[in-house]
């Protein structure tokens, strides 16, 4: 398919600069929602860059959902005119922890549950008890028995 070079330069650049790519598959929208360009174009673009070995595909819920290879990096690297500093944002480091803490006890574990108040203990459901089925049981009095 024809896709013009505007198109296409637009569809490159935002997979570089974000490392993936989503769209519906909708072939008649009239606009892709993240790039301002058809729909339908994103998504022939992206088939060719798949068969090229560019990007991974997947698909779910009538959802496409591309990323981008280290073959696919260079790629548009080299069509996008970028020096080798330039990364996708999916390459770069997180800054730092945003979370605020709440005081609550996952946040003063830092996820680690063993041995933080209420964890899970083998051998014992959540409830404390050791056997689920046949906690409410009373044990029954053998007849010999006094």
């Amino acid at each position: 398919m024809l896709i013009p070079k505007k198109d296409r330069t637009l569809i490159s650049k935002y997979l570089f600069e974000e490392g993936v790519m989503v769209a519906k598959k909708d072939y008649n929208a009239a606009k892709h929602p993240h790039v301002p360009c058809r729909n339908l174009y994103v998504i022939k673009l992206m088939q060719s860059f798949k068969s090229r070995g560019y990007v991974t595909e997947t698909f779910s819920w009538q959802w496409y959902y591309w990323y981008l290879t280290n073959e696919g990096i260079e790629f548009l690297r080299g069509l996008l005119h970028l020096p080798e500093e330039v990364v996708p944002r999916t390459l770069k480091p997180k800054k730092g922890n945003n979370r605020v803490s709440t005081g609550r006890p996952q946040d003063r574990f830092s996820g680690n549950r063993r041995g933080a108040p209420g964890g899970f203990k083998p051998g014992q459901d959540r409830f404390g008890g050791g056997d689920r089925w046949n906690r409410d049981k009373t044990p029954k009095p053998t007849e010999g028995a006094e």
